[in-house]
């Protein structure tokens, strides 16, 4: 099984590591040439922000992985490479690409995206004549089988961001959040997250209330309803735009939604809190209007689904290892395929040479001679069909491998 991988991920290596071996299309079309120059037979290179890696086949595996992982060395030029790299060989190798491929090997588990950078790496190489009979089969495989996992297991609904748990909790408890108003407050990475899943909720205007309203004007650009308020109008704006949610996630040390100065509403509101410490005063909850959420409501459900997720994962192992099996047994009969391909030729070689003798011996028309060339040629592959049955159903491989000579032997091919 002359299968292996090199290469670093976020497993292994930092950021500036992963950058600085990342390939761009024009160093994988140089890369491929010096590597196949080398006497590899198929390669695939997989570049993404979190890694990049060698798929290579070709005999004398491990030999051909040590020196794929010295061409890393030498074509990057980085310093102590060595320590980063990771080398699998044969089943280790398989498992890994079907592992990356599903998303059970991505810092999310079960992520959709390197399903299709997988895809295009290897459609990428193929049409460079990199790929041949065995990696179209093991990384069309791969692609397959995690569209299977993905549909079977639905591992990728299982969400894991605070920001994505918040919003679909507060559509849950609101039924719709389509045509409502929200006020963010504040504007670091969790709340530029929770505009994005707001968005896709079809929210009707988002104010934003951060300390500093030049960050927000610089994204109000980027979307079609964001409406940058000041800092101090947090509460106000909540009596005057009429607002149904408030999403409060800031870097405060102190309370930034109080209930002294909380507005007295004819309507209910929801609020959710996913900073830490806490942004919204506890007492909200008195208030019979309002429903207060916070990190803790979340971390809940986020623990559940990270453990659902992990679940998931173990069935998705399951699966690969069947679909790696069925590889596996493809991968041992392409080895009988010179053996096949040798009794071909000879019945050819067979039928050519009695049709020579027969139509320079007998007088026959075109007709008669398409009847006489298809009848032979069946003949023949009825004597060879038997047998290539009954060799691709031996499982042992070395019993397999001792009728292939004996076949060799008789046949003298």
């Amino acid at each position: 099984m002359n299968i292996g991988v090199v290469g670093v991920n976020h497993n292994l290596a930092p950021i500036n590591v992963r950058e600085a071996v990342s390939f761009t299309d024009t160093k994988k079309i140089e890369a491929i040439n010096i590597l196949l120059d080398s006497e590899i037979d198929e390669i695939v290179i997989l570049s993404t922000c979190n890694r990049s890696e060698i798929y290579i086949s070709g005999e004398n595996i491990q030999q051909k992985v040590d020196e794929v992982a010295n061409f890393y060395k030498d074509y990057f030029g980085v310093k102590d490479i060595e320590q980063y790299l990771f080398k699998k060989t044969t089943l280790e190798a398989i498992q890994h690409l079907f592992d990356v491929t599903a998303g059970l090997d991505s810092l999310v588990v079960g992520e959709d995206q390197i399903l299709g950078q997988v895809k295009d790496a290897h459609e990428f190489c193929m049409k460079l004549g990199a790929t041949k009979k065995v990696f179209n089969k093991l990384f069309r495989d791969a692609v397959t089988t995690s569209k299977e996992i993905k549909t079977i297991t639905k591992i990728s609904q299982q969400p894991l961001s605070i920001s994505y748990i918040g919003v679909k909790l507060l559509k849950e408890k609101m039924g719709t959040l389509e045509g409502k108003n929200a006020l963010i407050v504040g504007l670091g990475k969790m709340n530029l997250l929770t505009l994005n899943h707001l968005e896709e909720e079809n929210v009707k205007n988002i104010y934003i209330a951060n300390r500093n309203i030049e960050k927000t004007k610089e994204i109000e650009n980027k979307f079609d309803n964001i409406i940058p308020i000041e800092y101090s109008d947090r509460h106000k704006i909540i009596q005057e735009k009429s607002i149904d949610i408030v999403i409060s996630a800031t870097s405060s040390p102190h309370l930034v939604i109080k209930y002294d100065d909380m507005p007295k509403l004819d309507k209910k509101i929801y609020i959710m809190d996913i900073a830490l410490p806490r942004d919204i005063d506890t007492k909200l909850k008195e208030l019979n209007y309002v429903e207060l959420y916070d990190i803790d409501d979340l971390k809940e459900i986020h623990d559940k689904n990270d453990i659902k997720r992990n679940e998931l994962a173990q069935k998705a192992q399951e699966i690969i290892k069947i679909k790696i099996d069925e590889f596996t047994e493809w991968l041992d009969l392409t080895f009988i395929d010179p053996t096949i391909q040798s009794l071909n030729s000879k019945c050819i070689e067979i039928k050519e040479d009695t049709l020579e003798y027969i139509f320079r011996k007998i007088d026959l028309n075109q007709r008669e001679q398409k009847i006489i060339d298809k009848m032979l040629g069946s003949a023949l592959k009825r004597v060879i069909r038997e047998p290539i049955i009954n060799l691709k159903q031996v499982k042992n491989k070395g019993q397999r491998e001792e009728y292939i000579k004996v076949i060799e032997d008789l046949f003298e091919i």
